[in-house]
């Protein structure tokens, strides 16, 4: 992982789209610091597009999508897509899976739920599960107190032994049923919101995260960011990013962005 400050000038010049993450990218010490809506600003200023890619459920989605300064996101890891358009005054809502299988899917959570809580003593299904629309989100350290790696491990060993997708956060564990994940819903995203084909302009997109679920994304974009947390899990990563700030959280989100618009 290289500073981000040997960003290459000609590089930065070429970006077009800021793809994010939300939870310990953009926050810090859960918060949003007033530096990341700013530096989000700045970016729209400059004619590049905001599109936070999260593990979040569909409910704080609907209202990221319609409040901040975003162009669009992509929520609970892929599930969907949610796009304001403030023209038609119109929330364009983009599921993987219809109603009728996360109805379907819902219920196969619920008795994988009830398996990690009796197996996994400490942890907690998440604050956030009851806006949530494709996955069920296991809390290990938001707002319990912080598991071990190996309990945390265990959870989403859980998850796939009874078929399902689980992919570990910096607070939650989140696990589904499907083949998508964020970098296939940004695909769909780019297709048929922005007319574009991600391969064809992959070299004008940055994308910022922190976490293992962030490495398809960092594997697929050549100009890939970590914030300075993200060293906690480079053992983790399956693709680490190309660079990285110095920096934690919205901080080094914030420095990022300074970094890219100094062009």
């Amino acid at each position: 992982m290289n500073p981000i400050s040997s960003f290459p000038m000609k590089a930065r010049r070429h970006i077009r789209y800021v793809l994010t993450d939300i939870d310990d990218t953009l926050t810090i010490k859960c918060r949003l610091p007033a530096v990341v809506f700013a530096a989000m600003e700045d970016l729209q200023r400059a004619g590049i597009r905001v599109v936070p890619i999260t593990g979040r459920p569909a409910g704080w989605c609907d209202h990221i999508a319609r409040m901040w300064p975003v162009d669009g996101l992509v929520g609970e890891n892929g599930a969907f897509y949610f796009r304001y358009d403030s023209r038609e005054k119109k929330m364009i809502r983009r599921y993987w899976k219809s109603m009728e299988e996360r109805r379907a899917d819902r219920a196969r959570l619920d008795i994988i739920r009830e398996k990690i809580l009796s197996r996994v003593p400490g942890c907690a299904v998440a604050a956030d599960q009851a806006y949530r629309e494709g996955d069920l989100a296991i809390d290990f350290c938001e707002d319990v107190p912080a598991l071990p790696m190996p309990s945390v491990e265990a959870v989403k060993a859980i998850f796939e032994a009874n078929g399902a997708t689980a992919k570990i956060s910096s607070i939650h564990v989140n696990g589904w049923f499907g083949d998508y994940d964020k970098l296939s819903m940004s695909r769909l995203m780019f297709e048929e919101e922005f007319n574009l084909d991600m391969d064809a302009v992959s070299e004008q997109v940055v994308f910022c995260g922190d976490s293992p679920n962030d490495s398809p994304m960092f594997g697929f974009f050549p100009h890939s960011v970590g914030v300075a947390n993200v060293r906690a899990f480079e053992a983790q990563l399956t693709a680490p990013p190309t660079w990285v700030t110095q920096a934690e959280g919205g901080l080094g989100f914030a420095e990022m962005v300074k970094v890219l618009l100094d062009r």
